[in-house]
Parts: C-alpha cells; sequence; structure tokens
C-alpha cells in the first residue's frame, strides 16, 4: 500500500514541477511565452492519452509490468528535463513525465489484487488521494528548489525519486494475476489519443488563440467528430480500448460525470488561493506571500487529504461510496463560503484550504470504490484510467473558465493588470456551484447500486484470495 501510494504521489508532484519557474521558461529556455507554455501543455496531453491506454494494457499484461514500463518513462523524461537548455528536449521530456500519471490509476487496480478485503477500501482512497496530495507537497518542495538552487535541480529530484519509486516496485510489489482477455486495441487507442489531444488543446488553448479562432473552433469540432467515429469503432469490435457498453451503466456513467463536475471544483481552489496570497498587500486584497511562502501555507492541506482518506473509507463502508462522494462535494462547497468569508487573512485561507481537501480526500476515495464495484475485474484498470482521465478533463475545464474570469475582471495596479478581488470572488463561487452540482450528481447515483458496489468489491477480493491462496484441507 505504502509503495503505490508513493508511486502516487511521486508521479502527481511532476505535474507541479515547473509552476515556480514558470513565469521565467521563456528566458530560461530562450524562447517565446506561448512556446514555454507547451512545458505544461504536453504533461496534461500525455497524461490524458497514456492514462487510459496504459489501464487497457495493464489489465491485458499485468499491472506491475506496466506500472515499471510507466515508471521508467518518467525517470527518462525526468533525466531528459534535467539536461535540457531549449525548448524542444524540455516538452520531449514533460510528455514523458506525463505518462507516469498512469502509475495512479494502475495502482488503484493492482490493490483490488494484491490487498485483503479489510485493508481494501482504506487503501484505495489513500492511493486515489495521492494526486492532491503529490500537488500539494510538490508545490513547496518545487518552490524551495528553484529558489534556492539552479533550476535544473527540480528535475534531478525528480529522477531521484523516480528511480526509487521504480525500484521499490520491482523489488517489492508482487506480479497481479492477468484476468483480460484478447488483444490490444491500436486503433481505438489512436482514435482516443487523437480526440482527447483536440478538445483538451482547444480547452487549454482557447484562451491563448481566442475562444472563437478557427483553430479553437477547428480543435473542437475535430474533437467531436473523432470521438463519435472512436465510439461507433469500439462498440464493434470484440475486444475495445474501452467498454462503452461498461462505462453506461449508471453507476459508472454517473461516477464519471461527478468526477469531471469534481475536478472542476477541487482545481479552482488550487488556481485561485495561491494567486490571492502572492498578489501584493498594497492591493487591499492580496496577501504578499512569496513563491515559497505561498506553498508552506498550502501544504497542510495536503496532509488533512491524507489524513481524511480513511475516514472516507469507513464512511463508504457503512453507508456506501456514494454517500461519501456526495458529502465529499458538499464539504468542497462549504469550503468555498470559507474563502469567501475569510479571504482577507492567511489563516483564514488556511482554514479553507484544509476543509476543502478534507472534501476531496473524501471524494476522491469513494470514485474508485463506486467504478470498481460496477465493472468486471478484468476491466479494473481500464475503467479506473478513464474515470482518472474524466479528473483530468474536469481540472482542464476549470483551469479554462477560471483563466478566463481571472482574465475579464482585472484593476489596474500601477503599470500592472492584476485580477480584481471581485474576480475572486466570482471564482469562489463558481466553485461552490459546482461542487454543490457534483453532490448532486452523486445522490443521483443508484442507492443500491451503490451499495453493491462496496459489497462487490469485498466478495471479489475474498474470492481472488482463495483462488491464489487455496485454504489447506
Amino acid at each position: 500500500m505504502l509503495v503505490l501510494a508513493c508511486a502516487g504521489i511521486t508521479a502527481a508532484i511532476t505535474q507541479t514541477l515547473v509552476i515556480p519557474i514558470l513565469g521565467d521558461l521563456p528566458e530560461l529556455l530562450d524562447t517565446s511565452a506561448s512556446n514555454a507554455s507547451w512545458v505544461v501543455t504536453a504533461t496534461l496531453l500525455a497524461a490524458a492519452v497514456a492514462t487510459p491506454v496504459s489501464g487497457r494494457l495493464g489489465d491485458l499484461y499485468g499491472k506491475r509490468r506496466i506500472m515499471l514500463a510507466c515508471s521508467l518513462v518518467l525517470v527518462a523524461g525526468s533525466v531528459i528535463g534535467a539536461l535540457a537548455d531549449s525548448v524542444l528536449p524540455m516538452i520531449v521530456g514533460r510528455g514523458m513525465q506525463g505518462v507516469g500519471m498512469g502509475l495512479i490509476p494502475l495502482g488503484i487496480s493492482a490493490m483490488r489484487d494484491l490487498i485483503p478485503a479489510e485493508r481494501l477500501g482504506s487503501s484505495i482512497a489513500l492511493m486515489s488521494a495521492s494526486m492532491g496530495v503529490g500537488g500539494a507537497l510538490g508545490l513547496p518542495m518545487a518552490a524551495a528548489i528553484a529558489e534556492h538552487a539552479d533550476w535544473h535541480a527540480l528535475f534531478w529530484v525528480a529522477t531521484a525519486a523516480a528511480v526509487i519509486v521504480t525500484a521499490l516496485i520491482y523489488f517489492l510489489i508482487p506480479a497481479t494475476p492477468v484476468t483480460a482477455t484478447g488483444r490490444f486495441d491500436p486503433i481505438g487507442a489512436l482514435g482516443l489519443g487523437i480526440g482527447l489531444v483536440c478538445l483538451l488543446l482547444a480547452i487549454s488553448k482557447g484562451a491563448d488563440w481566442g475562444w472563437s479562432s478557427a483553430a479553437t473552433l477547428g480543435c473542437l469540432a475535430a474533437a467531436v467528430i473523432v470521438l463519435l467515429a472512436w465510439g461507433a469503432f469500439e462498440l464493434r469490435i470484440p475486444a475495445p480500448l474501452v467498454d462503452l457498453r461498461v462505462t453506461a451503466r449508471p453507476v459508472v456513467l454517473l461516477t464519471n460525470i461527478a468526477s469531471i463536475v469534481l475536478g472542476m471544483a477541487m482545481y479552482a481552489q488550487m488556481l485561485l488561493t495561491p494567486q490571492l496570497l502572492q498578489l501584493p498587500v498594497a492591493t487591499g486584497y492580496g496577501l504578499g506571500q512569496s513563491m515559497l511562502g505561498m506553498g508552506l501555507w498550502m501544504l497542510p492541506g495536503g496532509f488533512v487529504m491524507m489524513l481524511v482518506s480513511p475516514l472516507g473509507a469507513k464512511i463508504s463502508h457503512a453507508r456506501g461510496p456514494r454517500i461519501t462522494l456526495a458529502l465529499g462535494a458538499g464539504v468542497i462547497a462549504v469550503a468555498y463560503g470559507l474563502s469567501l468569508a475569510l479571504m482577507g487573512s492567511t489563516w483564514g485561507l488556511l482554514v479553507a484550504i484544509c476543509v476543502a481537501n478534507g472534501g476531496v480526500g473524501l471524494a476522491y476515495g469513494a470514485m474508485p470504490a463506486l467504478i470498481m464495484g460496477s465493472v468486471p475485474l478484468s476491466e479494473t484498470a481500464s475503467a479506473n484510467s478513464v474515470n482518472t482521465l474524466m479528473r483530468s478533463i474536469g481540472t482542464t475545464t476549470s483551469a479554462a473558465v477560471i483563466g478566463v474570469v481571472l482574465a475579464q475582471m482585472t484593476t489596474d495596479f500601477g503599470p500592472y493588470t492584476l485580477p480584481s478581488e471581485d474576480a475572486f470572488r466570482t471564482g469562489f463561487l463558481i466553485g461552490a456551484g459546482v461542487a454543490v452540482l457534483a453532490a448532486a450528481t452523486a445522490l443521483a447515483i443508484p442507492a443500491r447500486a451503490s451499495r453493491e458496489a462496496e459489497d462487490s468489491i469485498e466478495h471479489e477480493v475474498a474470492d481472488l484470495d482463495e483462488i491464489v491462496a487455496p485454504p489447506a484441507d
């Protein structure tokens, strides 16, 4: 459990690795700001494409084997980033780091094969929360390194962490049983990859290109056409990359919809609060923190998420994961209300951050339980990967929406144009509304199916234990 959780946290840390040096990247890499933005976009796109592909490969060829492949790609990408002095190799390295995000859904599904039933719920909750924990821990760590060392040290630290995780997986994680049959679907992987790249490019680059520009509209149109064609193809073949019939089951479908909305709610807080903490005090609403100071104020939220995750597993066991998911979304909505009331002080925002991360810890642990209890054992990695992808689509959409709000609602501060106080209030209100929508979506999940999902995981793990190690006569 600890090794898999560490693998997830390491993969998530690489996502926030370059945030402290984002503004300096054009100068550091001798390129334009537009080209430098691809250092972030490449990771996003690679993670979106690699996550469902690695999930299906894990079902077909063994989750441990594919986890090792993902971690080795993460190591290679980190080394390339550490050696890069220009934008092209940096983009390549960051894209390879994005592949490491496949470790999270693979780790969640591997737990179903490896961990006793009585510990499975808390283990899944901790692993699922590793995305948020990694982001919360990675930001202050990256800020401290960037402030006191050469920026290449960020990637060397990531390399060391990835090497350690690879070794731990190799030596301490046993092979998982292969329960899926059939062959890998390369056409489906290519189609899904093209569709996702077009969709996420339009969402993430729409503000830069213009929402009505030919590039943005062309990407959106291409995404719709390609994904519709991909869906029709997947329904016609015997061994699809993603079984859309399983995905259309009410529990799975509504959980994935809730994941998109919850991803939006979670990420809005991650976008708004750091900026508010760092704006100058002279603005009247900024709190004047340095990059490192901001990271340290955000840090306790990661620990709260880690501590709350096992509590979510207990609630899921007692009341069903549907209730835990709705409760987590409700807690996030309350956190946005606290942000509105307490945004004038660092301690007030710290309270809001901890409450929000507590809600994320509850909700993120419930989603895999709902998914895995509603899909065949042979498709756990693939289904979890799709669910992780839905969260990524939500965070990307959140970045676009909040970016528009902060860009449109501005105030002049000397020679600078900054987001206004009303922009942050509007952003917090949007986050609260989206969190309420996520709670409503969770409550729409059939209650009986949610309860059966929790029971199904325990029964299947017990059955698998008997198959792997049958009791002696």
